[in-house]
């Protein structure tokens, strides 16, 4: 399986389970592992052959950014699930984070991993 990879895409969005986070927008940041067969692409040179990272953010920016999640769990899941439902991905690992949630730490959040046949 080849990976095709978004690093560090923060998006602007109400994120928290606090009074005053959910007043605010705060970012969340984003590194994906988004598996596929590159193989087609390699040969043709065509971008509908693969999976378009710029479609991929555009998607998450959208959704991420009109939600408002209480949990970065629930946030990282739902995003997950939309990307096997919108982009043909076999395979998906994320990290999402708040960055400066917690004082003394540069950022807190999760990793999943997920097959397209276990979501």
């Amino acid at each position: 399986m080849d990976i095709v990879f978004i690093k560090e895409l923060c998006i602007e969005t109400v994120i928290g389970i606090y009074d005053w986070e959910r007043k605010i927008k705060q970012f969340v940041c984003i590194d994906l592992e988004l598996g596929t067969d590159i193989s087609n692409a390699s040969n043709s040179d065509v971008i509908d052959d693969t999976i378009d990272y710029k479609a991929v953010s555009k998607t998450l920016k959208s959704f991420i950014g009109d939600s408002e999640f209480q949990l970065i769990e629930a946030l990282a899941e739902e995003s997950v699930k939309l990307i096997f439902e919108k982009f043909n991905v076999n395979y998906i690992k994320g990290r999402f984070s708040k960055p400066g949630a917690v004082t003394g730490s540069k950022e807190v959040g999760v990793i999943i991993e997920r097959y397209r046949d276990s979501t």
